[in-house]
């Protein structure tokens, strides 16, 4: 499956990128290189740092990976990891099923995409890489007709849980929880601890899924590799607001 390769502007002045999927080994390591860079140089993860200074699972191999590169410096900049129904089939999983018991979503399987692995260098977020990546992701799911897109968004425990605790409170009073039917509880929870008087600050990543019209599957899981709470988010494309869907949708929105 081959995903259009496009370019645009950032800004006047700004980097020129071009959104691609990685096609060869030493792109995949590109991809593997910046995650490292981020998750664990970035997180302070110094059990998980290693010589070969790369990000890497068992997943990657039936993965599909969205990169966007800075044709002037030709440095990867920001990548996303899909995962699409025939390399969940041949892995016998998905990635978030480790965390999350997703029995009550097995008949979306044969139209569910998978995306994980977010990741922006850091002297590009100022939101043109990341519109690029969600563009890429819906034109992927259109090629692979598939309905569904469902990820992990992740808050850091660095704080000792508490925002972790005080935005799914929030989420949870401002209805952004699944219907039942689409939860999945984690395998092993995230101890919450009821309302807050912190005032909650949403990852952007999670603000993104939200505005497009994601639900929140359930109480969030504990990752304690990563030292972070993740909540499981479902993104059905008819849920996904009109001027989201024309942004990365374009004319295939209508």
């Amino acid at each position: 499956m081959q995903l259009v390769t496009t370019q645009r502007q950032a800004e006047p002045g700004k980097a020129r990128l071009a959104l691609s999927l990685a096609s060869t080994p030493g792109e995949v390591r590109e991809v593997q290189r910046l995650r490292y860079k981020v998750f664990i140089e970035g997180g302070g993860l110094a059990r998980l740092m290693n010589e070969e200074r790369l990000d890497r699972d068992r997943f990657d191999d039936c993965c599909d990976h969205l990169l966007v590169r800075d044709m002037a410096t030709l440095e990867v900049v920001g990548t996303y990891r899909l995962l699409n129904p025939k390399g969940a089939q041949k892995l016998g999983e998905l990635y978030c099923e480790g965390e999350f018991d997703l029995r009550r979503l097995a008949h979306l399987r044969a139209r569910l995409v998978e995306a994980g692995r977010a990741c922006i260098h850091p002297d590009y977020r100022s939101g043109a890489v990341i519109m690029m990546l969600w563009s890429g992701m819906a034109d992927y799911m259109r090629r692979n007709g598939c309905e569904y897109l469902i990820g992990c968004a992740s808050i850091s425990l660095a704080d000792g849980g508490a925002q972790a605790n005080a935005v799914f409170q929030q989420l949870s009073r401002d209805g952004h929880l699944s219907p039942p039917e689409y939860r999945a509880p984690p395998r092993l929870a995230f101890p919450l601890h009821g309302d807050t008087d912190i005032a909650p600050a949403l990852p952007p990543l999670l603000k993104g899924y939200l505005r497009s019209g994601a639900w929140v599957c359930g109480e969030p899981a504990w990752d304690p590799e990563f030292h972070c709470a993740d909540l499981l988010v479902l993104l059905p494309l008819a849920n996904l607001d009109e001027r989201y869907a024309r942004r990365y949708l374009g004319d295939k929105a209508a």
